[in-house]
């Protein structure tokens, strides 16, 4: 098991792979990441929420889950667009699991019962690289939004 996460560690940080294919799954954290740190605000509830929503789309250990959220800041932060990210996606999702990806940002933006305009900002543009149409990327909101 710990050989299995090593190696999976290893293979997201070989320099190769960094630049031309990310996983599925650190596309998706560093989307969620973005969002959170959008606002220059690291809320305890964000940091929660974004564990949780990568817990409720990937089937992830405690360990494999540290990791990638460990990973997915390290290449937010050296990212220099959101596209090689989006493209992932793009690639592998269609319109619905796209959906549950913009389901998940709403939360992380909701998640301090405060939506920043720019976490507003992000998600827009992170919907439109994704090509969700207007009405999902609105009724995503506003399913999300807390009352």
């Amino acid at each position: 098991m710990i050989t299995s996460i090593q190696e999976w560690f290893k293979k997201q940080l070989d320099p190769e792979n960094l630049d031309n294919q990310h996983s599925i799954e650190l596309a998706t954290a560093v989307l969620l990441y973005e969002v959170m740190r959008a606002d220059n605000k690291f809320e305890q509830l964000e940091e929660e929420c974004y564990r949780q929503q990568l817990e409720q789309h990937f089937s992830l250990s405690e360990t494999e889950l540290t990791a990638l959220c460990q990973l997915s800041q390290s290449q937010a932060e050296d990212a220099a667009d959101y596209q090689q990210f989006t493209r992932v996606i793009n690639d592998v999702y269609d319109l619905q699991e796209k959906r549950a990806v913009m389901d998940s940002l709403w939360s992380v933006a909701y998640a301090d019962h405060q939506l920043s305009p720019d976490e507003d900002y992000t998600i827009r543009k992170i919907a439109d690289l994704l090509y969700i149409p207007h009405s999902e990327f609105i009724q995503s909101k506003l399913s999300i939004k807390p009352d």
